[in-house]
């Protein structure tokens, strides 16, 4: 009994040793495959995008009103809101030794006048005379000329003086140099106000005119191209839910040197009052381009320590291309550099490929 069950042991050790043997079967050998580089054909398009840049409303035309003399307000007639027209008296001045000087100049004025029409009816009177022969000397005709021309000069300086202290009286009254609003007032009666000193630390009055207001907006040094005049655009303020239209008016045609931006102002037309000078507003800029460009995408452009390139695909090689970005819009960009329409360019490109490695596509 015993060596029949060590005999079935052997039996089915064997059994599975030759099942073993026979269920192994030589595993086959998978070649490698290398992947496909994805790539595109370059072609052109005109982007058409937008910019939003903060942009200010100031008066069309604004002026702070100082004073030229040395005086006193003496007559206050308009405050902070009054809606002024051109030449309209706003305030009035007081200095007791203008009118002082005036007065002087005007005497000696008529002084002058008097002597020179005195010393001119004499060298008439004279020159009359001396037409019969040996009446009057060929000198006193002289003096009596010179005389007269002397008198003359100093009238005519008296009349200079006068006239200046005529101006300088003038200046005791401001008045309004164009239609506006009176958007300042930092004067009372009697507060002393001059050329210097503590009484020019700040303007009398300031004007605004706010029915037309200018929007002015610095556009960055990328973007300078896309735009010119005429070009219509967008924007709007917090305070209100509209959207207002503007054109563009004036360029100024230079970089700031500080910002490196193109100053560009619009004149916005506000007959309804409902836009206010120092508003801060966000303007909407179309950047149209004028004719088409390379445009990839953003994957297709390397960003390495060695530049900007995309690659292009050459009989199966990697060739490098360096280039200048342009604008972006989305998942695309705008490039420029050393290309042709219709070149193929890896579409995923990475800093990894070499020049003159093999592509597979």
């Amino acid at each position: 009994m015993k060596n029949k069950i060590q005999y079935s042991a052997l039996f089915f050790a064997a059994l599975f040793f030759l099942n073993s043997c026979n269920s192994k079967k030589e595993e086959p050998v998978v070649a490698e495959i290398e992947p496909k580089t994805e790539t595109f054909l370059l072609e052109k398009e005109k982007l058409s995008t937008e910019l939003r840049l903060p942009a200010e409303l100031t008066g069309f035309q604004q002026v702070d009103l100082y004073a030229k003399v040395s005086s006193f307000v003496k007559l206050l007639k308009v405050d902070i809101g009054t809606k002024v027209k051109k030449g309209q008296l706003l305030i009035v001045l007081e200095a007791p030794e203008i009118s002082s000087q005036l007065a002087a100049a005007e005497s000696r004025l008529k002084s002058m006048e008097a002597i020179y029409t005195t010393s001119k009816s004499t060298y008439n009177r004279l020159y009359e005379t001396s037409k019969v022969e040996g009446t009057i000397s060929k000198n006193d005709l002289e003096m009596a000329s010179g005389k007269k021309n002397s008198d003359y000069a100093q009238y005519q300086a008296a009349i200079a003086a006068h006239k200046e202290v005529s101006i300088m009286r003038g200046y005791l009254e401001i008045r309004a140099p164009f239609d506006g609003v009176v958007a300042a007032r930092n004067v009372n009666l009697g507060t002393f106000v001059g050329p210097a000193g503590k009484g020019s630390d700040l303007p009398l009055l300031t004007i605004q005119q706010q029915d037309k207001l200018r929007l002015a907006v610095s556009i960055p040094e990328l973007y300078t191209g896309y735009l010119h005049e005429g070009d219509e655009m967008s924007f709007n303020v917090k305070s209100l839910p509209e959207t207002f239209k503007a054109k563009i008016t004036r360029m100024s045609g230079a970089l700031d040197l500080k910002l490196r931006s193109e100053r560009v102002e619009m004149d916005v037309v506000n007959t309804k009052k409902d836009l206010l000078p120092g508003m801060v507003a966000e303007v909407l800029l179309p950047l149209n381009a004028k004719d088409s460009t390379f445009v990839v995408p953003k994957s297709a452009v390397v960003n390495s320590a060695e530049g900007l390139f995309v690659i292009r695909v050459v009989n199966h090689k990697a060739n490098r291309v360096d280039i200048k970005k342009g604008r972006e819009i989305d998942d695309k960009i705008e490039i420029f550099g050393d290309l042709n329409l219709k070149d193929k360019l890896v579409k995923i490109a990475s800093e990894e490929t070499k020049e003159g490695d093999i592509i597979n596509e």
